[in-house]
């Protein structure tokens, strides 16, 4: 789910990059910003940062004593990108396993589905491994998947989130990409 948030932070700026100018100081600022929030990737409470949105204020820079770096207060909003237990997703197949296949989405990489948590479904080893069913599209690399998500984890060390998912629920499973209009 994507978060609009409204986020306090602070940003150094180094002294060479200083200009008593108000457009140069702000534009060092807000590149600055730019960098620290890319940088950052991600936190438990707010998931996955996108993008800054707007800087919405500016604090009054405070020097650094052994560095003559400037500490300028900000606020800004911004764009964030959490999974939620409960939520429906559309995840790219990126690693099909014997025991069920690894899916992307968004900056989320680390989604799991479990072949226990796909109803008649069945492994299939081949050249490029395949989970099939009589009655769904078959589900391997590269196909779209709609899947409920069941479980969250944060990973502190790694800065990123993994889930486990499930196709048991209604309009659950692969995702046509086809045109119906064609």
């Amino acid at each position: 789910m994507f978060l609009k948030v409204k986020l306090p932070w602070n940003v150094v700026v180094p002294a060479e990059n200083l200009d008593a100018k108000g457009p140069m100081l702000q534009r060092s600022i807000v590149v600055r910003l730019l960098d620290d929030f890319a940088r950052r990737k991600a936190t438990k409470d707010l998931g996955y940062f996108l993008a800054v949105t707007t800087l919405e204020n500016i604090g009054e820079g405070r020097v650094r004593e052994n560095t003559g770096e400037v500490l300028f207060p900000v606020v800004f909003s911004g764009i964030t990108f959490k999974i939620f237990r409960g939520e429906v997703l559309d995840g790219t197949v990126h690693k099909v396993l014997k025991h069920g296949v690894f899916l992307k989405c968004g900056p989320v990489e680390n989604i799991y589905l479990t072949c226990s948590k796909m109803p008649d479904y069945r492994y299939v080893q081949a050249e490029n491994p395949v989970f099939l069913s009589e009655k769904n599209p078959k589900i391997e690399k590269d196909v779209v998947v709609r899947v409920i998500v069941i479980g969250t984890k944060w990973l502190e060390a790694e800065r990123e989130f993994q889930a486990l998912v499930s196709l048991e629920g209604d309009f659950l499973g692969p995702v046509s990409c086809e045109n119906p209009l064609d």
